[in-house]
C-alpha cells in the first residue's frame, strides 16, 4: 500500500479522459470520527467539493455507508448523488432505487438480539445500541476499557448461535460491532451493481472506479475493485487491501479538490 500523494501523478494520468465513478464512505472518510454517530459532521468545504464533482459530466458520486439510508441522506444533505445505506442493502439516487428484501425470520432474530443486548447492557455506561432496520449496531466508543470484556462476551453470547447457523454475520468496525444478514451482500456487491448500471448507460465510455474508505467494512469493496480501479484506505497504513492510503479526512478533501480539476 503506497501513500497516494507520492504516486498521485500516476493516478491522475490513469484517470484522465475517463468517466470517474467515485465511491465514498462517510464516517472517518468524509466526516472525522467522533464519540457518537449523531455528532459526526461533514465539513462544508468537503460538501462543496462533492457537489462540484457531482455536477461534472465525467463523474458520478456515491456515498456508501453503514448508516441507514435515511440517516446518511440526512447527514450528507446533497442532492443528485447516489446514497447506499446499511452496507449496500439500501440504495437511492438518480434513476436508481434498490432495497434488498429481508426474510421475516431474520427480522425476528434481529429483534431477539436487540432485546438481549438492551437487557444485559443497560447498566453499562457508554454503550449505544442502534437499530438501523436492516442491521443492528452496538457502539462502545464511550465505554470504559474495563467494561469491554463484558460487552464483547454479551455480544458473542447473543449472536453465536445464529452466526454458527449462518443466519447472520457479524461485521466489526471501529468501536462498533454489527449484525447483518448472512447472504453475502455488502459494499463490494453494491459497488459492482452500481458500476454495471453505469456501464449500461454510458455504453462504450471507459469507467474508472475510485473507492475511498477507512473501516473494515470497506475491505469488501477494496477486494471487489482489485485491478479494476483505484482503492484508497484512510488512516495509518497496515493490513488493508487498498492500493493506496491517505492519512485522514483532510487529505481526502485535498484529493477530491485535485480530481475535481481533471478533464
Amino acid at each position: 500500500m503506497r501513500y497516494l500523494f507520492k504516486d498521485s501523478n500516476k493516478v491522475f494520468k490513469e484517470a484522465k479522459g475517463k468517466y470517474l465513478s467515485l465511491f465514498l464512505d462517510c464516517d472517518g472518510t468524509l466526516a472525522p470520527i467522533v464519540d457518537t454517530p449523531d455528532k459526526a459532521v461533514i465539513p462544508r468545504r468537503t460538501k462543496d467539493l462533492i457537489i462540484a464533482l457531482s455536477r461534472k459530466n465525467n463523474c458520478s458520486v456515491a456515498v456508501i455507508s453503514g448508516r441507514s439510508l435515511a440517516d446518511i441522506k440526512k447527514k450528507c444533505g446533497i442532492r443528485g448523488i447516489i446514497y447506499s445505506g446499511n452496507h449496500g442493502f439500501q440504495i437511492s439516487g438518480p434513476k436508481l432505487r434498490f432495497t434488498r428484501s429481508l426474510a421475516a425470520s431474520y427480522k425476528k432474530i434481529l429483534r431477539g438480539i436487540k432485546s438481549i443486548l438492551k437487557q444485559r447492557l443497560s447498566g453499562i455506561k457508554g454503550v449505544l445500541i442502534e437499530d438501523k432496520g436492516v442491521c443492528l449496531a452496538l457502539h462502545f466508543r464511550l465505554a470504559s476499557r474495563d467494561s469491554l470484556p463484558f460487552i464483547n462476551s454479551v455480544f458473542r453470547q447473543a449472536t453465536a448461535f445464529f452466526t454458527a447457523e449462518n443466519k447472520i454475520i457479524v461485521k466489526a468496525g471501529k468501536k462498533v460491532m454489527e449484525v447483518a444478514p448472512a447472504d453475502g451482500w455488502g459494499k463490494g456487491k453494491i459497488v459492482l451493481w452500481i458500476m454495471a448500471k453505469q456501464r449500461s448507460a454510458l455504453k462504450e465510455k471507459k469507467i474508472m472506479p475510485v473507492y475511498i474508505g477507512d473501516d473494515l467494512t470497506d475491505e469488501d469493496a477494496f477486494k471487489a475493485l482489485k485491478g479494476r480501479g483505484v482503492t484508497i484506505f484512510v488512516g495509518k497504513p497496515g493490513s488493508s487491501g487498498a492500493d493506496y492510503y491517505l492519512r485522514g479526512t483532510r487529505e481526502v478533501a485535498r484529493f477530491l479538490r485535485l480530481i475535481s480539476g481533471l478533464k
